[in-house]
């Protein structure tokens, strides 16, 4: 793989997001407070064709993401009727949605790493995420019902489709209590949990996500989107969009040079970026 590009000028203009290249292939995202920068970010990202592989994690120190500000919630009652009262209340709702989803929009991996408090908002990120990894010191909750509202962001539409335990779930989403990282593993909201705090989750993670990387990205993009398909639609939908999809990318060069480089026992493949002629816009 070619080495590490210098990062682009998009990445300097985020004022509450951190994003770096730690390895070639893989940009680290880093959250320091949320605001539409998430969104943006992400649709910059997609349009790099430089990355194959995404880290999500937290810059600060004992904590991934604390939920929405209550004072934003205080802000949805208005002096207004009903009626245009309640159309802004949906119009602020699908903006959020939007937002949250942006990881699972991304047509590159996205890998999170939490650690610390992961409460409301940071469990609909969780659930938007391709890969979820946590330190051992992390602390979830599906906070919502403790602050008068059933979750609509996200975490209530994705849990029922990536976890395995239905009925912790609704119990940990009913009570609104906190839940430790090996109740989050056996709920199945994360895959792996990481001795240690930060560093270690987002070390690991970020050796992932380099493994990742050297793969072909050909192959990374079409997986995540079989597995996204899959999640949502009948069986044989999803086998004939995958046969469509990959009568096109099947002829493109990554398979052969693989094979290639097996048989002659290269090892790593140099493979192209997946849009060369793509350029980041530059300007929000």
């Amino acid at each position: 793989m070619a080495p590490t590009p210098p990062l682009p000028e998009y990445t300097a203009e985020f004022q509450f997001l951190k994003l770096s290249y730690p390895s070639p292939g893989v940009m680290h995202v880093e959250l320091n407070r949320y605001w539409r920068e998430f969104e943006a970010a992400f649709s910059r990202i997609s349009l790099d064709s430089t990355v194959r592989a995404i880290v999500l994690s937290s810059a600060l120190p004992k904590l991934f993401c604390g939920g929405v500000d209550l004072s934003f919630l205080q802000s949805l009652n208005h002096n207004t009727d009903a009626g245009r009262s309640g159309l802004l209340i949906r119009q602020m709702t699908t903006e959020f949605q939007h937002a949250v989803s942006a990881p699972e929009r991304c047509p590159y991996p996205v890998i999170a790493a939490t650690h610390g408090k992961v409460i409301g908002l940071g469990v609909d990120i969780l659930a938007a995420c391709d890969i979820r990894w946590t330190a051992e010191d992390a602390v979830f909750s599906i906070k919502e019902a403790a602050v008068g509202l059933a979750a609509d962001v996200g975490s209530l539409a994705r849990l029922p489709k990536i976890v395995g335990n239905s009925s912790l779930l609704f119990e940990l989403a009913l009570t609104a209590r906190d839940f430790s990282a090996q109740e989050a593993k056996d709920l199945g909201l994360v895959s792996n949990i990481v001795e240690g705090g930060r560093d270690e989750v987002v070390g690991a993670a970020l050796g992932l996500a380099s493994r990742i990387a050297q793969l072909s990205p050909l192959a990374a993009l079409g997986t995540k989107r079989f597995l996204l398909h899959a999640r949502e639609h009948s069986t044989q939908s999803t086998l004939e969009y995958e046969a469509t999809w990959n009568m096109g990318v099947l002829q493109g060069p990554d398979m052969v040079q693989t094979a290639t480089a097996a048989i002659q026992k290269k090892g790593k493949v140099d493979y192209a970026p997946l849009a060369p002629w793509l350029k980041p816009i530059t300007k929000l």
